[in-house]
């Protein structure tokens, strides 16, 4: 009888090493799709506070964003001249320090449109910040959008 059961115990420990194993690797792989997530959430939020900051931004040199000297796309690989006016040096700004982070690239851009609320001295605007978003993972776009809508 012993000598039928010898190199059960073998077998057994072999199949316990691949259960184990493949255990492992799910772990790892859902390890490395919750950073690439996290990344993509990250910039989604790093988008969201730029639109903010030039929003805000815009709050502070009211007549020139009621005047549409903001308007228009600003691309991260391409910032704007910081020249004369302060519309100018904001969009250098925002360029510079909230659109980089996203990706120094032609796919990053920044774009803001301002319509003048008729009868007040404020306007609507609206922040749209395009992105490249490729490394969330396979089943999302490589581009993400952000827009922001707010009444200045």
């Amino acid at each position: 009888m012993a000598a039928r059961q010898s190199g059960v115990g073998l077998i057994e420990v072999l199949v316990a090493v691949l259960v184990l194993s493949i255990g492992f690797i799910g772990i790892a792989a859902l390890q490395a799709r919750s950073l690439s997530t996290n990344n993509s959430a990250m910039a989604r939020s790093m988008a969201t506070v730029a639109s903010y900051s030039i929003l805000d931004a815009m709050r502070a040199d009211l007549n020139s964003a009621v005047g549409k000297a903001y308007n228009g796309p600003v691309k991260a690989n391409a910032c704007p001249a910081a020249a004369g006016s302060l519309a100018s040096v904001q969009l250098n700004q925002w360029c510079n320090v909230s659109l980089a982070p996203l990706g120094v690239s032609a796919s990053t851009i920044g774009t803001i449109d301002c319509e003048p609320a008729p009868g007040t001295p404020s306007a609507f605007c609206t922040v749209t910040i395009q992105f490249d978003d490729s490394r969330a993972g396979l089943n999302s776009s490589p581009t993400q959008q952000v827009v922001t809508q707010a009444m200045l």
